[in-house]
């Protein structure tokens, strides 16, 4: 038998390949959480959702049909970093694969932007952020309240710019931590502190730069409130 008889015998289609493949990659590799951010986002009329998942590295072709992407509580779109929860599937009329997702969350600074959103709405709509209640600030504060880390890089750097300018006045570091569950209540207590010492002409709070879920004490609503309620002018000097 000759080179091309045995090909012959030996080849197979393209459809009987496409379906070895596909049996070896949904047979092969389970169900799985996948972590990445959406990218090339399309909604179909029938309600189905395509868009790629995608790191620095790679990218995955997802779908996600309408039934599971009725039950999602937040918007898809492009760059929303997302867990996505589903298997591999190989189309067959295209030979491509696909992760066919069933459920899907927010995670990492996605989550935590829409909760700022949320939040910023709600307290907008309470009236928090109208322009009548902006505080008149000291055309030149004298005595200046830090709510900070006294240990970390922000005091230091305030510090430094004050005395480059020379600046004639009194700073006292309110000390509180500015990272991790107990930051924000201790920025609310440095804030009342300084209002009812008596001793401020204007408080100032912060940190230096960080991410997002570093930053994120400065965001809860009680921090909001307690700046609210405070009958001081406060300046926020939270880092990026």
């Amino acid at each position: 038998m000759n080179f091309e008889d045995q090909f012959e015998d030996d080849s197979k289609t393209v459809s009987e390949y496409t379906r070895a493949i596909k049996g070896v990659l949904e047979k092969g590799i389970p169900p799985a959480w996948v972590r990445g951010e959406i990218s090339n986002f399309r909604k179909q009329a029938s309600g189905h959702l395509y868009f790629s998942l995608k790191d620095s590295g790679s990218q995955l072709p997802a779908v996600m049909f309408r039934g599971n992407a009725t039950r999602l509580g937040f918007e898809v779109d492009n760059g929303v970093e997302v867990s996505a929860f589903g298997e591999l599937s190989v189309y067959e009329p295209h030979g491509r694969y696909q992760f066919i997702i069933r459920g899907m969350e927010e995670s990492g600074s996605g989550r935590l932007h829409r909760a700022f959103e949320q939040l910023k709405k709600k307290l907008s709509a309470e009236g928090l952020f109208d322009a009548d209640r902006k505080k008149t600030f000291p055309s030149l504060p004298l005595r200046v309240a830090f709510v900070t880390s006294p240990s970390g890089a922000a005091a230091q750097d305030f510090i430094r710019i004050l005395k480059r300018r020379e600046w004639g006045g009194s700073l006292t570091i309110i000390p509180a931590r500015v990272q991790g569950r107990e930051a924000a209540d201790e920025i609310c207590s440095g804030i009342e502190f300084a209002e009812k010492s008596g001793l401020f002409d204007l408080v100032v709070i912060g940190r230096g730069g960080g991410s997002l879920e570093d930053l994120w004490c400065f965001n809860e609503e009680r921090v909001a409130r307690a700046v609210a309620a405070c009958g001081l002018p406060i300046v926020s000097a939270v880092g990026h």
